[in-house]
């Protein structure tokens, strides 16, 4: 196992890295087809919904669309796919409840509580994360995972994305760590590897995804991994 030696300072990406993105939102969705009675399978939903929420964004990460276009249109895509109709102020109804709902379920990344527990002695922890500012502060908190963080990031105060380096640059500023001197953790190979990567951090690819294997940095395939090279 790769030793990283030298690391002060390490930032984690929230969802699917920390946060359990899949299995909360998978729950909220649950709590919301049945409120709207929209007589549909979860699973069958979640199969259109995943690949398509994925696409838009990747499209808001690039900076091509809006959120407000990101919340409404991934809803709206889904249910046409799944020939469900639904009025325009259903969809945005259901496109703010979403949001207001996720951050009710709080399931962590299995392991998350033990590795942040092992590293918090022996480094400064930072989030840098893609998400809303209130939906990603509401995650931290309710998840009781705030207390491990000497400072978090989130694109929507900073205004780019991972990977736009201002965001990595911006982080460094804010936390005081030295490029060098810090890694990433995230579970995306483009957001967060390969902008760490390009902003002179170290990396390691928590590959939660499936994403296929490569060679720009050491990837692991579980949370608890990170403490036998850290």
């Amino acid at each position: 196992m790769v030793k990283f030696n030298g690391i002060t300072d390490i930032f984690f990406d929230l969802d699917h890295t920390l946060w359990d993105f899949q299995k909360n939102s998978a729950l909220t969705f649950d709590f919301l087809l049945k409120k709207y009675q929209i007589n549909i399978d979860l699973n069958k939903f979640l199969n259109i919904y995943i690949p398509i929420n994925f696409s838009y964004w990747k499209l808001y990460r690039d900076e091509k669309i809006t959120k407000e276009f990101l919340r409404y249109n991934r809803l709206k895509s889904s249910f046409e796919k799944l020939n469900i109709s639904l009025s325009d102020d259903v969809i945005n109804k259901i496109a703010d409840d979403y949001v207001i709902s996720l951050p009710v379920n709080n399931f962590l990344i299995k392991d998350t509580i033990l590795v942040l527990d092992y590293l918090r002695n022996k480094y400064r922890l930072h989030i840098i994360t893609n998400g809303f500012t209130e939906v990603q502060n509401k995650k931290i908190v309710n998840s009781q995972i705030k207390k491990y963080f000497h400072s978090i990031i989130d694109s929507e105060t900073v205004g780019v994305k991972k990977p736009n380096i201002k965001i990595f640059d911006y982080a460094l500023r804010v936390s005081g760590a030295g490029s060098k001197n810090s890694l990433m953790i995230g579970d995306n190979l483009e957001a967060d590897i390969l902008g760490a990567l390009n902003a002179g951090f170290h990396a390691i690819h928590f590959n939660n995804n499936n994403e296929t294997p490569h060679e720009y940095c050491l990837i692991l395939n579980e949370l608890k991994s990170l403490m036998k090279c850290l």
